[in-house]
């Protein structure tokens, strides 16, 4: 009898397993359907950003024209600031500065970073919930969580338009549960109207791509010895910063959904643990054998000091 029971409770678990899997990967199949749709349709969305430090307007259009992508986001109150796209160009406009351009595949600053993620990557670490349907913007809509398995990020909810897939909601959430941004749609136009509006930055003279220095092999006498899961290096360098002697070292890492980086600088003071958190952002400092360590990124504070903690120095020899 209970070779019988621990049959039917392995298989059931097995089923279990399977059905979760399976839900798994619709969600993450449908949330990749909306990073394809964000950079493939017609579409303009006048949204709000919402914040600690306030609520802000905005328009965003893009278009695919002659396979070309071309988009606009436009700062809707106070001074005029516009960002351009045109192929693989992006455009800055800023009252009081020299517009400029530099190379991308999409204006970072028009929707949220989970838009433009790869989902089949971030499936490795992050589990996609489905959690029913309801109405933004007078539209039907999926919703979904975006959360790691490891409890060490932020998390994400999506609501994402059912027929178009284009993101009408996107809350990032603390590890409380408290909303810490919000985007949200107050209107969607999708079609070739939106395209003849944009027609004309075919012909718009942009301004030079800035060329930026090609990355050094630099060699860091220091490593982290922890990571949240599926976080790797994309990037280091060391720089002279203005009145500082010593040079600063950095280490940049990246999920491929959030993103953070730890600094490495002499210090000049005794000065103990000390973090700062305004929105997504957090500021973890800590002095340790006559160096500064400050993390900056995309992480709570408490995974900022876990990682802050893990440093470790390459003794160097005499």
């Amino acid at each position: 009898m209970k070779q019988i029971w621990l049959s039917v409770c392995l298989l059931t678990g097995s089923l279990l397993h399977s059905n979760i899997a399976s839900a798994q990967s619709a969600s993450g199949a449908i949330l990749q359907q909306m990073s394809s749709a964000s950079r493939s349709l017609n579409y303009e969305l006048a949204y709000i950003s919402i914040s600690k430090q306030g609520i802000e307007s905005f328009r965003y259009r893009h278009v695919v024209i002659e396979k070309q992508p071309l988009g606009q986001l436009l700062h809707m109150d106070g001074p005029r600031r516009e960002v351009l796209q045109r192929g693989g160009g992006i455009s800055y406009f800023e009252p009081g500065l020299e517009p400029f351009t530099l190379s991308g595949d999409h204006i970072v600053d028009a929707l949220p970073s989970i838009v433009f993620a790869d989902f089949d990557h971030l499936a490795k670490y992050y589990d996609f919930i489905s959690v029913g349907r309801t109405r933004i913007s007078d539209r039907p809509c999926d919703v979904f969580r975006v959360v790691a398995r490891d409890g060490s990020r932020y998390s994400y909810v999506v609501w994402m338009d059912t027929e178009t897939k284009l993101p009408l909601r996107v809350d990032l959430l603390d590890r409380d549960g408290e909303t810490l941004e919000q985007y949200r749609v107050i209107s969607v136009v999708v079609g070739d109207e939106v395209k003849n509006v944009m027609q004309g930055l075919l012909q718009v003279n942009l301004p030079p791509l800035l060329t930026l220095p090609a990355a050094e092999n630099v060699k860091l006498n220091w490593t982290t010895s922890w990571l949240p899961a599926g976080v790797n290096e994309v990037a280091r360098n060391r720089r002279k910063l203005p009145n500082v002697a010593e040079p600063v070292e950095s280490r940049l890492f990246s999920d491929g959904l959030f993103s953070f980086s730890v600094n490495i600088s002499p210090s000049g003071s005794n000065t103990g643990q000390q973090f700062y958190r305004q929105g997504r952002r957090t500021i973890q400092t800590e002095i340790r054998n006559g160096n500064e360590i400050t993390v900056v990124g995309e992480i709570p504070p408490a995974t900022a000091k876990r990682i802050a903690d893990s440093i470790s120095f390459k003794v160097t020899p005499q």
